[in-house]
């Protein structure tokens, strides 16, 4: 029996990872959740189902105790980092957002294995994460990094040539005029129900951006052998290219099921997480490349990854921000990464010291979101 604590519990993959579990009850059990506490009576569900010990929320704290007589609920901005020292065999940080590096950097100094779905920890402080973690601390549950690691299995790692991330391309794959898209227009993803941030993310392609930055560090792979792929379909989940020139592909319907488990079950496989893929019909995949010009944002995620330091802090707190701005009709969608991109440049010059902690990853954070509001400013007076 695994028990397992969920940072996240009330996102998207904190809920599919709670459904596994639900439908595993001799494999594991929940014994902590944590959540912003948005959505207070998900929340009181999810521990009064799973019988959890411990609740950690941000808001309505209030509420949440209320409603779980005799769980100790820990409340407050740290309330995830709290929750992620519990011992158990798993931590999952289903967090959305560079506010979940605290609760990564907590779960690897408390010594728990850290199943990370949240890709901003590795964005906005890799080299410090993967300072803390001890040899497969950290197991990815991103499909695109679960897949690398499944096909990593096929041969040595020095015999690793190149790592290809698949994308599907979003919504706008095939569209060139993108003048007037509205925000229900970049929500339609043709193959993944997301949140809205990353989903659009996956509209601009930053997204498979911060996949190549987050793969960088989990792979110990240079830039220059890391590369992404448009696949629609997105069946194809990743491949591992080896020096004798094959490719091994890990392929499987796309949702995120597969990995999630694999990751809570630490690569031992539980049958019949999702259905298999339909060989008795015809199936289509194709593959080809990005077109740079009409997705800018890999290049320049792939830039600020070389660049080092703080620049892909920078790079991860700027698109945070202008996002934002798109969601709340401040900007159009092709003003996301001209923003983005204006306020990287601005540090080029004299860029950030390294970063050595949290405090330093807060306080870069804190700057560059204050200069993209300043960048936006002047498109919107």
């Amino acid at each position: 029996m695994r028990e397992v604590v969920i940072l996240g519990s009330t996102g998207s993959i904190g809920t599919q990872a709670l459904e596994i579990i639900g439908a595993h009850p001799d494999k594991f059990r929940v014994i902590a959740l944590s959540s912003a506490g948005t959505n207070p009576a998900l929340v009181i569900e999810q521990a009064k189902a799973f019988k959890a010990g411990f609740v950690g929320v941000v808001h309505n704290a209030d509420v949440v105790c209320q409603g779980l007589p005799g769980v100790k609920v820990i409340d407050g901005a740290f309330a995830s980092s709290q929750i992620a020292t519990l011992e158990c065999d798993i931590v999952l940080n289903a967090i959305t957002g560079s506010i979940g590096l605290g609760p990564t950097l907590a779960a690897l100094d408390a010594g728990n294995t850290l199943a990370l779905a949240n890709k901003e920890s590795l964005v906005a402080g890799g080299d410090l994460v993967m300072s803390k973690a001890k040899a497969h601390q950290i197991i990815p549950v991103d499909s695109e990094h679960s897949a690398i690691w499944q096909c990593a299995l096929a041969g040595k790692k020095d015999q690793i040539t190149k790592l290809i991330l698949t994308a599907s391309g979003g919504p706008f794959l095939n569209r060139r005029n993108l003048e007037d898209v509205s925000i229900a227009d970049a929500l339609k993803h043709p193959t993944w129900s997301m949140g809205a941030v990353v989903t659009i993310n996956s509209a601009t392609l930053v997204n498979k951006g911060l996949e190549i930055i987050e793969a960088h560090h989990l792979f110990a792979m240079p830039y220059s052998a890391i590369t992404a792929v448009i696949h629609p379909q997105s069946v194809v989940h990743s491949m591992v290219e080896f020096a004798d020139g094959s490719t091994i592909a890990q392929a499987s319907p796309p949702n995120m099921k597969g990995a999630i488990a694999y990751a809570l079950n630490a690569g031992d496989r539980i049958i019949d997480v999702t259905t298999a893929l339909d060989w008795s019909s015809r199936h289509d995949w194709s593959f080809e490349p990005i077109d740079q010009a009409q997705f800018p944002s890999i290049a320049l995620a792939r830039h600020c990854g070389q660049s080092g330091g703080a620049m892909p802090t920078i790079f991860n707190a700027a698109n945070e921000i202008a996002v934002a701005a798109f969601i709340a009709g401040r900007i159009g969608f092709r003003s996301i990464l001209p923003v983005v991109e204006s306020v990287t440049k601005s540090y080029e010059k004299s860029l950030p010291s390294p970063i050595r902690d949290l405090a330093d990853v807060s306080a870069i954070e804190d700057d560059a979101r204050a200069l993209t509001h300043e960048h936006l400013l002047r498109l919107v007076p």
